[in-house]
């Protein structure tokens, strides 16, 4: 993420925590309705669908995620990003349990680190948390079921290609909120929000596919959508 800041010329770089006061009431209330049944779906989903052995990993999703968001990269222009995290949890947790890790990790962040505001708290989790977490995933999983399922380089493709496109369309979501908020002209925070994230979601495509890439050869029966010749060994070492 990047934060907000302004340069000499006073062009506006915004991050993907928008702070209080900088969306509308309707467009703040927008977000928070689609986050609750989303997150209200995600729960109902988890409890059916999930074992008991996934809560655990959840935590150690969660907090992984939570301490890698706190090491900032680098990026031109004298700034830095850190990874956001969503699609990372949805392919190792599938996009329900993924998130409502990240969800769980936003709100620690905005309530302990003033990281975003509490009242657009609904947007953040949104966009960063839905949107980044739900669309990661399934271009995630189409182009790595295209190239070939158990692959690593299908996973790999796949991988790089989800994390990144999941923090630009992240950005453009942003970047539409605050226009339709009024804060900024579209065209001024479409061409900030999507030019500074193209650089930040690259950063978030190499921590991802290190953090997947580690599971998928170590513990790959870990990850959501396993190869399937894991699937097998693990039927018949049940039937066993």
């Amino acid at each position: 993420m990047l934060q907000i800041i302004q340069n000499s010329l006073f062009t506006p770089y915004f991050a993907l925590h928008i702070p209080d006061g900088f969306l509308s009431p309707s467009v703040s209330l927008f977000c928070w309705v689609i986050t609750i049944v989303l997150i209200a779906v995600s729960l109902k989903k988890v409890q059916r669908d999930y074992q008991e052995k996934t809560v655990p990993l959840m935590g150690v999703c969660a907090a992984f995620i939570f301490a890698a968001q706190m090491i900032n990269f680098p990026i031109p222009g004298g700034t830095s990003g850190h990874l956001v995290g969503g699609t990372l949890a949805a392919i190792i947790l599938g996009p329900w349990a993924g998130t409502l890790v990240v969800t769980v990790v936003f709100i620690v962040q905005a309530v302990l680190f003033q990281d975003g505001g509490l009242t657009v708290l609904g947007a953040n989790i949104l966009n960063m948390g839905l949107i980044g977490t739900f669309c990661g995933y399934y271009l995630y999983r189409a182009i790595r079921f295209a190239l070939g399922r158990n692959s690593w380089r299908s996973m790999t493709i796949a991988t790089v290609v989800a994390a990144w496109c999941s923090v630009v369309i992240a950005a453009i979501a942003t970047a539409l909120q605050l226009a339709l908020s009024g804060t900024v002209p579209l065209i001024v925070s479409m061409i900030a929000m999507v030019t500074w994230h193209v650089v930040i979601g690259v950063g978030e495509a190499i921590i991802t596919l290190i953090a997947v890439g580690y599971v998928w050869r170590s513990r790959p029966e870990l990850i959501y959508d396993r190869p399937s010749s894991i699937k097998l060994d693990v039927t018949q070492q049940v039937h066993q």
